[in-house]
């Protein structure tokens, strides 16, 4: 399935996309409520949104406003170099243990909300990247068992404010600024694409810029292997979004000059077979003041 959360008509609910369509599954059943997290701990309402999801589509997708898949995740945690041409550009070495961050719930925005330059920098950068969102709650879990706890593949533009990453050896003043993270539109089931969501084609770009362009099979970690890393020191919960990294090509490491989104401009990261998040830029003071 394609799931969309967001917005029609002044509600909020669940949708089933099928191309430029889509059944609301909350009109349907109120149960779905108005993110994933009830598909996301019932059975129950998976089948019935796998049934509902086979109708004619009614809604048009351009009518729905993104919202976040999981309104509230309960943990967000992000791999920091797993790609190798990545870690080179950044003059990195290759690490035997994945880089990792974690993510604060105001660092996360939907998918076509503005993506927010702080007043404190312009160094604002783009990171392309496959998210996953746990289904299953586990704690060491096995590499061969670590899809069984999917729920779904999104995408995810880890923006990143570099000059304020680099301020301590921690990377959480510079992940972490309000909406700076976008993550959606569309959540896509397992079974709609290869294993751990390997071979798929992943860019990021403003207008017809092309910043970023690899494939999902270039991470280091894949989807199986982070999984039982991470369940190897915490319990992963149902809702959990758990971000893998960046390709090569991100704006600090850009030559002879830096690349940094401007306010105005509009970046999109695009992942083969699960969609397009796009974000338009703009400045913290130009956003408060349209608040």
């Amino acid at each position: 399935m394609r799931l969309l959360c967001g917005a029609h008509d002044g509600q909020t609910g669940v949708f089933a996309v099928t191309g430029d369509s889509a059944v609301n599954l909350t009109a349907a059943e109120p149960g779905f409520g108005a993110d994933l997290s009830a598909m996301i701990a019932s059975a129950e309402l998976r089948a019935k949104a796998q049934a509902l999801a086979a109708q004619p589509g009614v809604v048009e997708v351009s009518a729905i406003t993104p919202a976040l898949p999981v309104a509230a995740p309960p943990t967000i945690i992000c791999l920091g170099l797993n790609y190798v041409e990545h870690i080179k550009e950044g003059g990195y070495d290759i690490p035997d243990y994945p880089a990792l961050f974690m993510r604060g719930r105001n660092s996360l925005m939907a998918a076509g909300a503005p993506m927010v330059r702080p007043s404190c920098s312009e160094k604002l950068d783009y990171e392309a990247e496959l998210m996953l969102i746990i289904g299953k709650r586990g704690r060491h879990i096995a590499e061969e068992d670590a899809f069984d706890h999917v729920f779904g593949y999104t995408v995810f533009n880890d923006g990143s404010v570099r000059d304020y990453q680099r301020k301590t050896h921690q990377w959480t003043p510079g992940k972490n600024f309000d909406a700076t993270g976008a993550v959606g539109p569309v959540v896509v089931t397992p079974d709609e694409l290869p294993p751990g969501a390997a071979g798929l084609r992943i860019e990021s770009r403003v207008g017809d810029e092309i910043l970023q362009s690899s494939n999902t099979s270039n991470m280091i970690w894949g989807v199986a292997r982070t999984i039982a890393i991470l369940s190897e020191y915490t319990t992963l919960e149902p809702g959990d979004h758990i971000a893998l990294g960046t390709p090569p090509g991100v704006g600090h490491a850009k030559k002879p000059n830096p690349r940094w989104l401007k306010p105005g401009e509009t970046v999109e990261i695009e992942i083969e077979g699960i969609g397009i998040c796009a974000s338009p830029v703009v400045a913290e003071g130009a956003q408060q003041a349209a608040q």
